[in-house]
């Protein structure tokens, strides 16, 4: 006979199926039994207010994170709205020095609240955590107050100076998400390891040369990739030579546009056949496009999970004898703009296909691939 707790659970589980769809959620089952009624009301409105999945998967998380660590610190779910002593409790756990626990056991988060966080896979590094992953979470924390038509106190005087004093203390140089960027040379190494006719080797080309081609999109625009968002363009005419095939990508909403644009890149020349002889050998005629397969080499249904372009990127930079460690599918993005500045490209021809808001981000590649090709590096 199942406990009233276990039926709850169980409802909540057949909630969080019911807008899998749209949110990819992993580890459900304990997801259901970690979430209140309320977390999951929440995000079923967020999902019918037509909120973008990036954002919706990154919100889920954080509120998966916050409620573990609320259960772990406090031994009760969050609060809502979050008083700001709570708030305070969550910079002191997150942003501490190093320095100080090996002065101060109990400086930090307490032993037995990281314990419990790392026995829920909710918590892997040791060490304080990065300032922006702390600040996404309080800011992901204060949408959810929002959204739950409540007033929080995430602006408060307190909780500013003690983000600021607990960052300045401990200083962290800033990292990028990939080590190293793809550039061209780089992928050619890579797409040389995709020498075979297996439907794994077919497949990671494509990922590699479409991902790249089309501005370095991000990993879970890759993974998300369905056939309904291509669309044939007239073939490119070239000198001394046949037309180049096209495609448009209909990227609809993304991270960094407007709620009202539809983003669209384009692909053109060998990224277009490689593209097309993925699709053909895997017979995706609809749906997602990339794919699971499965050791026996059958193509499933169902899409890729973003981590496993990640996964790709580093199985083929380890094949081609690179560092695996150095790079990441975010490596493909910053990539692209890196060899869009060393062959000379226009920054603004590049973030046309990059889809970058931020000129002074964008421009940090161009910058960083001039100053190392330039005469100002080489004046001895």
């Amino acid at each position: 006979m199942a406990t009233d707790s276990e039926v709850l659970v169980s409802a909540r589980a057949k909630q969080l199926d019911t807008i899998a769809a749209v949110l990819p959620i992993d580890r459900r089952d304990e997801l259901a039994e970690l979430l209140t009624d309320q977390d999951i009301e929440t995000l079923r409105h967020l999902v019918n207010e037509g909120m973008g999945e990036n954002t919706l998967r990154a919100l889920t998380s954080d509120l998966a994170y916050l409620q573990a660590w609320s259960l772990a610190a406090t031994g009760a779910s969050l609060p809502w709205p979050a008083p700001e002593a709570l708030l305070l409790k969550f910079v002191a756990h997150h942003l501490w020095q190093p320095d100080q626990r090996d002065i101060d056991p109990h400086h930090g988060m307490p032993a037995d609240v990281e314990q419990s966080l790392r026995e829920q896979r909710f918590l892997r590094s040791s060490g304080p955590h990065a300032p922006n992953t702390v600040r996404r979470r309080l800011a992901s924390w204060s949408t959810l107050t929002k959204w739950r038509g409540l007033t929080g106190v995430f602006s408060s005087p307190s909780l500013k100076t003690a983000i600021r004093l607990a960052v300045r203390a401990t200083p962290r140089p800033r990292k990028r998400k990939s080590a190293k960027a793809v550039t061209g040379d780089v992928l050619a190494k890579m797409l040389a390891t995709c020498s075979t006719d297996s439907l794994r080797d077919i497949r990671d080309q494509a990922i590699l040369m479409v991902a790249f081609a089309s501005g370095g999109r991000r990993r879970s625009e890759i993974a998300g990739l369905r056939r309904e968002q291509l669309s044939v363009e007239p073939p490119i005419a070239v000198e001394n030579g046949p037309p180049l095939p096209s495609l448009a990508i209909h990227l609809g909403r993304t991270k960094t546009s407007g709620s009202e644009h539809n983003e669209v890149v384009y692909l053109t020349g060998r990224p277009v056949d490689a593209l097309n002889a993925w699709m053909t050998a895997a017979r995706v005629e609809s749906g997602s496009i990339f794919r699971k397969i499965d050791r026996w080499g059958n193509v499933s249904k169902r899409a890729l999970e973003p981590s496993a372009v990640n996964a790709i990127v580093k199985h083929r930079a380890a094949t081609a004898g690179l560092e695996p460690g150095e790079f990441s599918a975010h490596g493909l993005r910053s990539g692209y703009l890196t060899e869009a500045a060393n062959r000379g490209i226009p920054l603004p021809e590049a973030m046309e296909q990059s889809r970058h808001r931020s000129v002074q981000q964008a421009s940090s590649y161009y910058n960083d691939a001039t100053r190392r090709s330039g005469r100002a590096s080489r004046i001895l």
